[in-house]
């Protein structure tokens, strides 16, 4: 059971250190207004428990979303992090209105969105453990998945309303928040293939 514990922290630690930078940024959107810390925490739950259970239907032989298509997740962060930026630009000349910092576009569906956008390598490293996995240790890594995603919140928001890191980064944020939606965005959709596709495609 401990070498089932270990391993499933190994795991969870190793397909979801980018989330803590995602988390960070949101819960910094947070503690200027939107989206709601409960909408964070409740929106990453909702789409990790989905590449779970997605994972264990994987698991099972079964396929839900072909490996093709899974890329396109990425224009969820895309499109959050351009309609951001659009909104921090429209509002850049307006001092009195400090609505320009709040991602206004993620609420706990966007989180989720995000999160699952994200979950790709969850997918792809859950499936075969799951597979070639006892049903009870299955469960055990579900479980102590479930725990360190609270603790992955917790640590997003410890850092992203810490007052040294909010005042550190006041005056990028407008810029900061955009650039990383965006970046995942493009990260997803370039290392799953499906820039490549397109551009082949179009060619």
């Amino acid at each position: 059971m401990l070498a089932t514990i270990g391993s499933a922290i190994g795991l969870f630690a190793a397909t979801n250190n980018d989330d803590i930078v995602v988390l960070t940024v949101l819960f910094l959107a947070s503690s200027r207004g939107k989206p709601r810390p409960w909408q964070i925490v409740a929106g990453q739950y909702l789409g990790f428990i989905t590449l779970v259970v997605i994972s264990v239907i994987a698991a099972l032989g079964l396929t839900i979303v072909p490996d093709e298509w899974v890329g396109f997740l990425g224009l969820i962060p895309l499109g959050i992090g351009i309609w951001t930026l659009i909104r921090g630009l429209r509002r850049n000349g307006d001092d009195d209105d400090d609505d320009d910092s709040k991602i206004t576009a993620v609420g706990l569906w966007g989180v989720a969105g995000i999160t699952i956008a994200n979950g790709a390598d969850n997918i792809s490293l859950y499936t075969p453990i799951f597979r070639t996995s006892a049903p009870s240790d299955v469960a055990i890594m579900i479980v102590v998945f479930l725990i360190l995603v609270a603790v992955w919140c917790a640590a997003g928001r410890l850092i992203g309303t810490n007052k040294a890191v909010t005042e550190g980064l006041e005056r990028v944020e407008h810029w900061l928040v955009p650039a990383v939606f965006i970046g995942l965005g493009l990260f997803i959709l370039i290392e799953s293939g499906v820039m490549v596709r397109l551009i082949e495609v179009l060619a």
